[in-house]
């Protein structure tokens, strides 16, 4: 049965949020608010938790994950920026973007696209998910929660943890989140390839 953790949206409750982390990194599976929609989250070694994300999304190998990201200096840890492009994605950042990008060694092989050997990175404008990844110290591992056959995400957090309750460990609740997910942009090739318009402005990428 999971956890529900009521979170105040503009003042998070240190207590709470460390006890999230706890949750966190003793290998379990949340569901979080965002800057666009709810997610799915764990720690970055949890190979159990990744599997588990897969398994209630129906995701296959393809699928980019997300390292979900305090702030540049974390992304940078796992992907290869160089200045034109970091310039690019500083203008907007923090906010509702998702970025592929190649990435470096420090990301587990299980993570990246099979082929283009990719991740999804972005850096959330909330301010729950960013109590969160400061307590944490990492990224957290992510992906939008979209069930399979649904055609938009949970808003509600009584509803995830209605309907997810024994598939994840905690739910964090801090009012309603929205129902489009981020904008992601390809930038694997170079060049700026919009791969879905959703919450984000693309077109500063046009």
């Amino acid at each position: 049965m999971a956890t529900y953790l009521d979170v105040h949206p503009d003042n998070p409750q240190p207590r709470t949020i460390s006890r999230v982390v706890d949750v966190v990194r003793g290998n379990g599976l949340i569901a979080y608010p965002t800057d666009s929609c709810f997610a799915l989250g764990c720690q970055l070694g949890n190979r159990e938790g990744i599997d588990r994300i897969r398994d209630i999304r129906q995701l296959d190998s393809r699928h980019h994950f997300t390292l979900v990201c305090r702030d540049f200096a974390q992304l940078g840890q796992f992907v290869q920026i160089n200045n034109a492009l970091f310039r690019s994605l500083k203008a907007a950042t923090p906010g509702s973007y998702t970025f592929i990008l190649p990435a470096t060694k420090e990301v587990p092989r299980r993570l990246l696209h099979p082929k283009k050997k990719t991740v999804g990175v972005r850096i959330p404008d909330h301010v729950v998910t960013q109590a969160l990844l400061a307590e944490l110290g990492e990224p957290l591992v992510s992906s939008t929660l979209l069930m399979p056959g649904d055609t938009e995400p949970m808003t509600q957090g009584w509803e995830i943890k209605e309907r997810l309750d024994h598939v994840v460990d905690a739910v964090i609740d801090s009012g309603e989140c929205g129902t489009l997910p981020t904008t992601v942009i390809d930038f694997s090739e170079g060049e700026a390839e919009i791969l879905r318009r959703g919450a984000g402005d693309p077109s500063r990428f046009e």
